[in-house]
């Protein structure tokens, strides 16, 4: 999938009038309709199957909301199919109306920001509910998983849930990263594709937890490991092709410590500076390759925990005050619905204190402190047009690209992202204790 862009100058785009906000319209049986015929050939190539567990107790037309893990394109097409029987509307992000507003919002599409706090999100939400009696379905990890594993949910999910007065459902989905992960260049694997849909809250049940109390309850269900699963399972993955791009995820070497040296090929991941080669194998594993003469360092299973030895690796720099990313990059803005505009140049910093944007010829200076964000819009391969970086606004975002030579590790600067929140979340908490 492709997107708008367009090349204008900083000042041009500065000059241009924001998007302007539109309320949610009523989706069509029509667009339903097109939706589920546009995903019958994926879903079919998979040979999904869908098991439903209490869901007698929300009435045919009762509005909900829906609640779905983010592991692929797919899970869109899975949603189509699973809830052509109601009409509902799709929580997403903005920058997938870039060309085609009018017509995401009669397919339903209600835009956001990822990772910026958007209060007009919560009315949005209010009046599908109370004015158009529709459902929504929202993905509340917002991004993909990079490693298979469940990403942070943010801590005011529950207040949100109390806010709707609806009943909650979860759809989780089995195999859907493993056919699409986003490391992997957008190359499909022949895996089946599975859900379950769990009435997991009536609208009773929300009004008398309390916000933590539900927020907790989500969480458990967004917790899985679809590598650790595929084991399980028994899955295959039998493409030769299977650890291409898996350098994006692990990117560094637990041997000699390299970061952004690993190059992901074929059914292999291997370290450019120490030589280390791990086999990632049809059942989801990692091997080691037995004739590597080095020695030293962890060994790892699964991807999941090679990223998670990452994020303490990340997190033990935050402590110690030595972590910060630089890179220059190619900076795109997003300012409204018809395109994605190049404006130029920049560098982009990030540290304990946030990020700092700087660029086109010195008219572009933008910072964002690191208690605005619980996570960060990163991305692989975004739209065809490289990994990613975006930070923002209300007003505004900027797409940053790191240049050729320049550090990519953008799961890096995502977990530092987390890290710093985290820490100073906790800080914050221990402070009102006391």
């Amino acid at each position: 999938m492709k997107i708008k862009t367009k090349k204008l100058s900083y000042d041009e785009v500065m000059a241009k009038p924001l998007w302007k906000h539109k309320k949610p319209i009523k989706q069509s049986s029509f667009w339903r309709f097109v939706l589920r015929m546009a995903s019958r050939g994926e879903l079919k190539a998979t040979d999904f199957t869908c098991e439903r567990m209490g869901m007698e107790r929300l009435g045919k037309k009762e509005p909900c909301l829906f609640l779905m893990n983010h592991s692929s394109f797919t899970d869109l097409q899975i949603a189509s199919e699973l809830l052509y029987d109601r009409q509902f509307h799709i929580v997403c992000t903005n920058d997938g109306f870039v060309g085609k507003e009018g017509l995401m919002r009669r397919i339903g599409c209600i835009p956001t920001k990822k990772f910026i706090m958007d209060m007009q999100l919560v009315k949005d939400m209010k009046y599908t509910f109370e004015k158009l009696k529709s459902s929504i379905l929202m993905y509340p990890e917002a991004s993909y998983s990079f490693d298979g594993t469940e990403t942070p949910l943010p801590d005011s999910l529950g207040k949100c849930v109390k806010l709707m007065k609806v009943p909650v459902v979860m759809i989780r989905t089995k195999g859907a990263f493993l056919r699409d992960p986003l490391y992997n260049c957008l190359n499909k694997r022949d895996v089946k594709v599975s859900a379950y849909m769990k009435y997991l809250l009536s609208a009773e049940e929300c009004e008398k937890l309390s916000a933590e109390e539900i927020t907790e309850a989500i969480r458990k269900e967004f917790s899985y490991d679809h590598f650790k699963e595929q084991k399980a399972d028994g899955i295959r993955v039998k493409e030769p092709f299977r650890a291409l791009g898996l350098h994006r995820a692990l990117y560094c070497c637990p041997h000699c410590l390299t970061e952004g040296n690993t190059v992901g090929e074929g059914i292999n991941l291997t370290c450019n500076s120490c030589g280390e080669v791990y086999e990632l194998s049809e059942e989801g594993t990692l091997f080691r390759d037995s004739k590597s003469s080095v020695s030293e360092g962890e060994d790892f299973t699964y991807v999941s925990d090679w990223y998670a030895w990452q994020r303490g690796r990340v997190r033990k720099e935050i402590e110690d005050g030595s972590y910060s990313y630089d890179a220059d990059v190619d900076i795109r803005m997003l300012v409204d619905s018809e395109a994605v505009y190049e404006v130029g140049e920049g560098h982009l910093h990030h540290d304990e204190n946030g990020f700092r944007l700087t660029g086109c010829d010195g008219k572009l200076d933008f910072t964002m402190k690191p208690s605005e964000s619980y996570s960060l819009y990163a991305d692989y391969f975004w739209y065809e047009l490289g990994d990613m970086i975006c930070i923002g606004n209300n007003k505004r975002q900027y797409y940053c690209f790191p240049k050729e030579g320049q550090n990519r590790n953008v799961a890096k600067v995502r977990l530092a992202t987390e890290e710093i929140f985290k820490r100073l979340n906790s800080a914050k908490k221990m402070q009102n204790r006391g």
